[in-house]
Formats: C-alpha cells, sequence, structure tokens
C-alpha cells in the first residue's frame, strides 16, 4: 500500500526590506498589550459575533471598548 502525500509550496527565500521592519517597531502602540482569556456561553458568544460582524467591527475592540468604559 503507497500512500502519496503532496507538499505545498516551498516558501520565499526573499529578505524582508529592513527599513520596513525598523517602521513597525519605530511606530508601534507604546502600550504593551496583554491577553485576557474569559469563557462566555456560546449563546452570548454568537450574539456578539453576528453584532460585531454587522457592524463591522472585530470582536476583540468592541469588548476592549466596553472594558475601557467600564474600568475608567
Amino acid at each position: 500500500m503507497n500512500k502519496k502525500v503532496a507538499f505545498g509550496v516551498k516558501p520565499s527565500t526573499a529578505r524582508v526590506d529592513a527599513s520596513k521592519a525598523d517602521d513597525w517597531v519605530n511606530n508601534r502602540d507604546p502600550e504593551a498589550m496583554k491577553r485576557l482569556t474569559i469563557d462566555v456561553p456560546a449563546s452570548l458568544h454568537a450574539r456578539i459575533k453576528s453584532q460585531c460582524a454587522l457592524r463591522g467591527v472585530k470582536m476583540a475592540d468592541e469588548v476592549r471598548e466596553l472594558l475601557e468604559k467600564h474600568f475608567q
């Protein structure tokens, strides 16, 4: 029994433009971000996700805004 496995295309070995990397480092938001993981009911998650999709916003941005309002 022979099994053939296909591999994807080899990644490009092109060099990264150092000036773009420097721009990214120099123009970052000065405040470091920390990850916050919470458990919510599936029904709440679905409501948040659908409302954010309708508004065209990211869930993380919406939750971050609510937390900022609550914890001024």
